[in-house]
């Protein structure tokens, strides 16, 4: 059986306080649920992550990575500097990097390639919009996405990627994916990835990255190729990112 695992991902939220008070809650409540745990936040706060979570069940990581090691990239940050931090995660390609910085199937694939060869474990975003959606595009849109990945990845490689599927055209619309639409994309996910190894795809986590709340997460996590959660706003209050730990 696939070992569950949680991300909360911070977006662009947070401060030095509130980050502390987070964080404890986090730490005060949680046990061994059965799942890896893990936080990605905005770059600032990782050295506090660093300081505050170092030996404790909850590891952390980044939001972005530059596909550069090194060099004169203003604003860019390299994955070893992340590794510097203790990071252990990194988020490649999330849907709004991709919407509101144009990232490309092909530079989150460089991106993917980066964080492999620095040690990080890079979690590869995948989604489509409501206009791809509605449009019967969803199998060939996240297939395109992924593939551009696994173009670039040795079989051997495959392990060491999380993938988390983000139904972009169900956050913000008022449109709703069940968990039986969620788990149809997840295995058209793990079909690709079983296309490319299928020993490597059956242990792969494939997380859920739409509006995962404690109301759903346990008919969610239900489905047999949901893994887990990339968690955005319910990942900003400990009792709500503790209830869908719990439902693991």
């Amino acid at each position: 059986m696939r070992r569950k695992l949680v991300i909360g991902n911070w977006k662009m939220n947070g401060n030095r306080a509130a980050n502390a008070t987070l964080l404890s809650g986090i730490l005060a409540g949680l046990n061994d649920f059965g799942a890896d745990c893990a936080v990605c936040v905005p770059a600032p706060y990782l050295a506090q992550c660093a300081t505050q979570l170092e030996g404790s069940a909850l590891a952390w990581g980044a939001q972005d990575l530059s596909v550069h090691a090194s060099g004169a990239y203003t604003g860019e940050v390299a994955a070893a500097m992340l590794v510097d931090f203790g990071c252990r995660y990194v988020l490649c390609g999330h849907s709004e990097r991709r919407a509101y910085h144009h990232e490309s199937n092909e530079l989150v694939a460089q991106k993917t390639r980066a964080a492999l060869a620095a040690g990080l474990t890079p979690v590869v975003c995948v989604g489509e919009t409501l206009e791809q959606r509605e449009a019967g595009a969803t199998a060939a849109v996240i297939g395109a996405q992924l593939q551009a990945v696994l173009d670039v990845l040795e079989n051997s490689e495959l392990i060491k990627i999380v993938v988390a599927y983000e139904p972009v055209w169900a956050i913000g619309t008022g449109k709703t994916a069940t968990p039986q639409i969620a788990q149809e994309a997840h295995a058209l996910l793990r079909a690709q990835l079983a296309a490319k190894d299928a020993v490597a795809a059956a242990s792969m986590q494939i997380l859920y990255g739409g509006s995962m709340k404690p109301e759903n997460a346990k008919e969610l996590m239900a489905q047999p190729d949901i893994d887990g959660g990339l968690i955005g706003g319910a990942a900003l209050k400990a009792a709500d990112f503790l209830g869908i730990i719990q439902a693991v």
